[in-house]
């Protein structure tokens, strides 16, 4: 007998199989009864379960049928499960009929019959940027992972079709070159993992790598990726610690942006790390305002907007106390934590967003990028 855990706040949802089966396949439902009780609890916690026992059981009855997954859709079970008590029988009757549909139906995300007056798509391409840097300035580990969401207000059962500048759809459409394996074709990226919501079709992604799917109603994530090539980073980070004396320790750093003059970053923080029997220390800044915290161990350097192609200087003379153990300092990284808006660390971009209806209505799309700091650490 195999047991499959996962925690989630102060619970564990644990899975039981008597059989070889895919690990995979019992943790992705194992997460999608966690993102159930999210939707229907806004907390999925110990609480949660002991307000709301008959309900749940009600929801795995449906979810999960002689051990084999069924229609894990909240926006779908909440069409006949629901929290606010039994409807009435003319609504019942009516929506008896899109229930049937939609639980046994190809699409079972979305209904058909919604409608808008104003349609619009939004996206958000959001990426995490992990860095780490010697003291030498050596890139020594690089890489992106990234989401994109995507809020669909649009009536009907429209079909979309979106493009990104990924390197082997482009090299398809013959826009650009075949590159040699670890050189980048201009304005391409390549993409090494991808991961997509239920809706998107593989079949077509996989001969001509092209996104085409029916939305949900509503925000969702429609795919994550992750790539290790050719990373731009927003920040060049350049430090220098001396060891002046036995109770002295000066710091000097400088931080370029390396993003377009045009963007900002927004939120910068730089914690630089001292010894642990500092005192306290003399700080000059010539942007933002830093401290010493000593919870912390460490100078942080706060920066609310960091203007693109800009550079800031920071300097630093930490006091030291005298100690009886004689230990050499370690030296931790500097690590860094900022958003950039309109700006894609992987260069990744989206090319077009094409709506499909029968009724042929009329659609606003909007993008937006962002890109934030995962784990940006810098040896010095």
């Amino acid at each position: 007998m195999s047991f499959f855990h996962v925690r989630h706040e102060n619970i564990y949802l644990v899975g039981v199989t008597k059989v070889n089966a895919n690990a995979g396949l019992v943790f992705e439902f194992l997460y999608k009864v966690v993102n159930l009780g999210r939707s229907y609890f806004g907390r999925f916690d110990e609480e949660a379960v002991k307000n709301n026992f008959t309900l749940i059981y009600e929801l795995l009855d449906e979810i999960c049928d002689f051990g084999f997954p069924q229609n894990t859709e909240s926006e779908t079970l909440k069409l006949f499960i629901t929290t606010e008590g039994v409807k009435s029988e003319k609504n019942s009757k009516d929506e008896g009929s899109k229930i049937a549909i939609q639980a046994t139906g190809a699409v079972a995300w979305r209904r058909p019959d919604i409608k808008y007056r104003k349609n619009e798509a939004f996206i958000d391409v959001i990426e995490s940027v992990n860095l780490l840097m010697s003291a030498k300035g050596t890139v020594l580990r690089a890489d992106v992972s990234g989401s994109i969401l995507m809020r669909a207000y649009l009536s009907g059962m429209p079909e979309c079709k979106f493009g990104l500048n990924d390197r082997v759809l482009l090299e398809k459409e013959g826009k650009i070159g075949s590159s040699p394996a670890g050189r980048k074709a201009p304005g391409a990226v390549e993409l090494d993992d991808c991961q997509f919501h239920q809706c998107v079709k593989l079949a077509s992604f996989d001969s001509n790598r092209t996104i085409n799917f029916i939305p949900p109603d509503g925000e969702f994530e429609l795919m994550k990726y992750r790539t290790t090539e050719n990373i731009n980073l927003p920040f060049r980070v350049h430090a220098v610690a001396n060891e002046v004396s036995k109770t002295t320790v000066e710091f000097k750093v400088a931080v370029r942006s390396q993003f377009a003059s045009k963007v900002y970053a927004q939120n910068v923080v730089i914690k630089i790390p001292v010894p642990t029997n500092t005192s306290g220390a003399k700080i000059v800044v010539t942007a933002g305002r830093a401290k010493y915290v000593g919870s912390e161990n460490c100078l942080v350097w706060k920066i609310a907007r960091f203007q693109g192609q800009a550079e800031y200087l920071f300097s630093a003379e930490a006091e030291l106390t005298s100690t009886t153990v004689k230990k050499a300092w370690s030296r931790p990284p500097i690590s860094m934590d900022f958003q950039v808006l309109m700006f894609t660390a992987s260069g990744l971009m989206v090319r077009f967003l094409k709506i499909f209806e029968k009724s042929n209505y009329p659609s606003v799309k909007w993008v937006r990028y962002m890109t934030k700091a995962g784990t940006y650490q810098i040896r010095f």
